[in-house]
């Protein structure tokens, strides 16, 4: 009895099958003419609410950009803002520190190892000058 009452009393949010099935649901043949028009008038009464608070939301919106103006304030110099608190932001973060610390090792691994591979081809030229050098100084090298 308790699980069935558990059911019936749940308190997760719908999912979206069970959306999908209230919203096909006609619940309008359940009301009595009464209720039905007393949800119309709030309805109506809604969509009034919502369209005044477009309103009072567009006023304000034309206001702060007035109040940004007069302050000298404009995209730009909010985007560089912005992007600078976000680039900030993102350097401070942990993930951030240690790809920096492991991109950074790396870096100086790599170029450690140039280093060693330009050492390696600089000396091979060099053995290979020596000897080429060596090799026209002998006279039994010559061609006669």
């Amino acid at each position: 009895m308790e699980a069935q009452a558990q059911g019936l009393l749940e308190t997760e949010p719908l999912q979206g099958r069970d959306e999908d099935a209230v919203a096909s649901a006609d619940f309008s043949s359940m009301l009595s003419e009464e209720e039905k028009e007393e949800l119309k008038a709030e309805l109506v009464q809604l969509e009034d609410e919502i369209t005044t608070l477009r309103q009072v939301l567009s006023a304000k919106e034309r206001h702060l950009v007035e109040i940004k103006q007069k302050l000298g304030m404009n995209l730009m110099n909010e985007l560089k803002q912005n992007f600078s608190k976000s680039w900030h932001d993102m350097q401070t973060t942990t993930a951030y520190k240690k790809t920096h610390e492991t991109l950074s090792h790396a870096g100086q691994k790599a170029t450690a190892a140039f280093s060693n591979v330009g050492t390696a081809i600089s000396k091979k030229f060099g053995d290979m000058s020596y000897s080429i050098r060596h090799s026209i100084s002998m006279p039994a090298m010559r061609r006669k």
